[in-house]
């Protein structure tokens, strides 16, 4: 389910490391209540580290390492300031 990309924006840090961010438009769905799909991701060393994304079926979630955990999405704005939180947490050596 690919839908119209509302938003994108990749970013490589001079250390290497990414920021990726999509967000798609798509039919509301059951899995897809606000009618969005995301994937939010930040990568070190081709290894994603911490990721938001709503894949088929599993719902609102994201990612740390190799533990996943829900997410409870409110709307977009507070989806990328979460993920960027998490980012910056990480980088300081909090996460």
């Amino acid at each position: 389910m690919r839908g119209e990309l509302l938003f994108y924006r990749k970013n490589i840090e001079p250390n290497g490391d990414i920021v990726e961010m999509k967000i798609w438009q798509v039919p509301h769905s059951k899995d897809k209540a606000h009618g969005l799909k995301y994937s939010l991701v930040y990568i070190r060393e081709d290894k994603r580290v911490i990721g938001y994304d709503n894949a088929e079926s599993k719902g609102d979630h994201k990612h740390y390492k190799a533990h996943e955990s829900s997410y409870e999405f409110i709307n977009v704005d507070t989806l990328i300031k979460d993920f960027y939180s998490d980012v910056e947490k990480f980088k300081r050596g909090e996460l």
